[in-house]
Parts: structure tokens; C-alpha cells; sequence
């Protein structure tokens, strides 16, 4: 009897474990399922994932050690199993404190031009769920991404400006992003690209200018909401050059 007692209490710790897990996958991507802005399950997240990993590996640690005391095999995997996912959840943590990142600026407007950034035409500020503002900020925030982003650069094609755009404007669709306009006259288009994590909103715009018997491509991502974007912008952008580029 008791070691059904003790089994049924590690079964309880798994059915905490499964919910724990599908709260933060809801938080993550609630967003997605239109339960709420991607600001709202960021800032859930951020306040909650923690103390939800260490929740759980304390309490698994705990059952776990009374069924290997008690001796109950299946307890004793149950709890195990419950360890690993608490130990899992607490992982990023964990290495954020063994292998601190580098903060990332305060900016969210990143583009390959920071003299003549490419304007939006379409987009403006009056895109859902927009709190930042899609007029470039200007030296202040091309000194920082100078500064953290070195390597975020113009690409330069042998391809003539036609061809370049049409390759340009293939890589964003097979990406996923939403074309809001596209104009092969100008050679530029505008797009939103949503992250896989939280679901934010970015905008986007790509232009292809010829230079010296060449083509040059030039991308500005800006963020909707938030200071900082943590990096997402400078990492489309190295995405969308390598995308280009293979």
C-alpha cells in the first residue's frame, strides 16, 4: 500500500511536471495562437520561467530522493524522469551564469546603410500593435550598431539589379515573411517577419541600387515594440545575406 502511495505521488509530480512544461510553451508561443501580444508572453516569460524550472527541480529532487529511500522503482523513474525536466527548464539559466552573453544595445533599427537607411513608403507608424517608430533615430543609433554589428554590411552581387531583386524578394517569401509591397520598378519591398519565439512583429525593407557594374542590396528590420531587440534584426539581416549569397 505504501509503495503505491509513494508511486501515485511521483505520477502527481509528472502531471505537474507535463503542465509545467506547457506553461512555458504557452508563453512562448501564445503569441501564435492569438492568445496575446508577443509583449505580454515575453513578460511572462521573463518573470516566470525561472521560478517555474527551480519550482520544479526542487520539488523533483525531493520525491525523487523519498522513492529511491523507500525503494520504489517506478516511483523512482517517474521522479527521475520529472529531475531531467526540471533540470532541462533551469539549463538556460544555468548557462547564462556559467557563460554570460553580451548584452545587447539599446536599439531595435537595424539596417546595412546607416547614412542613407532604406525608407519605408507603405508601412508607417500606424501598423498594429506598433509602439516604435519606423523614422531612422539617426548617428546615435548608427554609432551603437557600428559598434556591436561591425560585420552588418551591404551585399554586393554580380547579378544585374533586376535579377538581384527578384532573388532578393525569392529569399524573403521562402522565409516566410508577409510582402506588404513589393515594387520591381523601384526595385525595393517592404515586408513583416514574425519570430518563431514570442511572435513579434519586425518590418522590413529591402532596396537594390546599381553600383559600378554591380548590384547592391541594402536591409533595414525594425523592431514594433521594445527598446532593444536583443540581437534579432543584426541576426535576420546575417540570415538574409547568407540566404542570398549561397
Amino acid at each position: 500500500m505504501t509503495s503505491k502511495r509513494t508511486s501515485h505521488i511521483a505520477t502527481l509530480l509528472l502531471v505537474i511536471a507535463f503542465f509545467a512544461v506547457l506553461a512555458v510553451l504557452v508563453m512562448v508561443f501564445g503569441a501564435h495562437l492569438g492568445l496575446w501580444q508577443p509583449i505580454v508572453g515575453f513578460g511572462y516569460f521573463r518573470n516566470y520561467f525561472n521560478s517555474i524550472g527551480l519550482s520544479l527541480l526542487g520539488l523533483s529532487v525531493l520525491v525523487f530522493v523519498s522513492q529511491w529511500v523507500t525503494r520504489n522503482r517506478t516511483g523512482t523513474i517517474k521522479s527521475l524522469i520529472a529531475v531531467i525536466i526540471g533540470f532541462v527548464l533551469v539549463a538556460p539559466m544555468l548557462y547564462g551564469v556559467i557563460q554570460p552573453t553580451k548584452r545587447a544595445p539599446a536599439i531595435h533599427d537595424i539596417t546595412t546603410d546607416t547614412v542613407n537607411p532604406p525608407e519605408f513608403l507603405v508601412l508607417d507608424d500606424k501598423r498594429a500593435g506598433a509602439k516604435n517608430s519606423l523614422i531612422y533615430a539617426g548617428s546615435d543609433v548608427a554609432t551603437q550598431q557600428k559598434k556591436s554589428y561591425p560585420y552588418i554590411k551591404p551585399i554586393f552581387s554580380n547579378l544585374t539589379v533586376e535579377q538581384a531583386y527578384a532573388k532578393a524578394l525569392a529569399v524573403a517569401q521562402h522565409k516566410g515573411w508577409q510582402i506588404i509591397v513589393s515594387d520591381p520598378n523601384a526595385l525595393r519591398f517592404e515586408a513583416t517577419a514574425q519570430t518563431t519565439f514570442f511572435g513579434f512583429l519586425d518590418d522590413v525593407v529591402v532596396k537594390v541600387t546599381p553600383m559600378n557594374n554591380q548590384s547592391r542590396i541594402d536591409i533595414r528590420s525594425v523592431s514594433r515594440v521594445g527598446r532593444s531587440d536583443q540581437g534579432v534584426n543584426a541576426a535576420r539581416i546575417v540570415e538574409f545575406t547568407e540566404s542570398f549569397n549561397n
